[in-house]
């Protein structure tokens, strides 16, 4: 059942231009509405990956549909598009929410810190499954992260957010590049060591039952994408057979001039990390980027 949004609270930043609404069942949510400026299919987007993610185990918000009523729209002025010349009102019907993390009354949530915070961030190794999800899903967009963290607490937790442009936004094709859907600091890569710094979310998403990804992509309401099954189909069956590809994508990334892991091979003691070339890579595995 969607929850029922009972107010909106502000404006969002970000493309989709997304409005934090308080929803009846006591939670906020980052609503984003089907006549987002960004695409409709960025809802499809958003709750198929981010449901891909939890079954992994890696840290998102809770996803959900949210309907907005007629009502609530009409009698709520904030509730519109900005297309840059002209304004339109938010579409009633079935959205896409994210709960906000850390609630109503957050302890503590940030989109930056400094260096010497973020490489003690208490769950860094999910930057490497996270990672992994964005090669997959042909994430076209960098990778968002917001840190968060309760009160009397000193380290942040890493809340993984923003998956709308997964599959190209709205053209659902897979144009994959090394630099894309990675994250924009090269600290959160620094516990990589090797294909085990991956574990167990690697290996979670190449064998990832396919009922788990056709019943999440069934979650999805039709109108998201036009109606079209068959194209939700044809997406499905794409990602699936990519599944095989994850670390050939990976290996691309890590082969870039960002060297983003410059640990990988370095064993307990202090000798220098080997160099990517001398590596070895699954043969089977193909590492052309299309």
């Amino acid at each position: 059942m969607p929850v029922q949004a009972v107010q909106q609270i502000r404006r969002m930043r970000g493309g989709a231009q997304g409005h934090l609404m308080l929803g009846a069942d006591g939670h906020a949510y980052v609503v984003k509405f089907q006549n987002n400026p960004q695409h409709t299919r960025v809802l499809a987007n958003e709750l198929l990956a981010t449901r891909l993610a939890a079954a992994a185990g890696l840290a998102t918000p809770q996803a959900e549909l949210v309907e907005v009523s007629r009502w609530l729209i009409d009698n709520t002025p904030e509730l519109e598009i900005d297309l840059g010349r002209t304004r339109e009102r938010c579409r009633p019907g079935l959205h896409f929410g994210s709960r906000f993390v850390g609630g109503l009354m957050p302890g503590h949530v940030v989109d930056y810190l400094p260096e010497e915070q973020l490489t003690e961030v208490r769950n860094l190794a999910e930057f490497a499954g996270i990672l992994a999800l964005d090669k997959w899903t042909g994430n076209a967009n960098g990778r968002q992260a917001v840190f968060v963290r309760r009160p009397r607490e000193r380290r942040y937790k890493a809340v993984f957010i923003d998956f709308g442009y997964c599959f190209h936004a709205g053209e659902w094709r897979f144009e994959d590049a090394p630099l894309r859907g990675v994250y924009y600091r090269n600290d959160v890569y620094r516990l990589i060591a090797g294909w085990h710094s991956f574990e167990p979310w690697l290996t979670r998403f190449e064998t990832l039952p396919a009922e788990t990804v056709w019943s999440a992509a069934g979650d999805i309401p039709p109108e998201w994408y036009g109606g079209d099954i068959s194209e939700m189909e044809a997406l499905v069956e794409r990602l699936l057979a990519r599944r095989c590809r994850i670390r050939g994508l990976i290996e691309a990334f890590a082969q870039s001039a960002r060297n983003p892991f410059p640990n990988w091979g370095q064993p307990a003691s202090s000798s220098p990390p080997q160099p990517w070339s001398s590596l070895h890579f699954p043969s089977n595995i193909d590492t052309r980027i299309h």
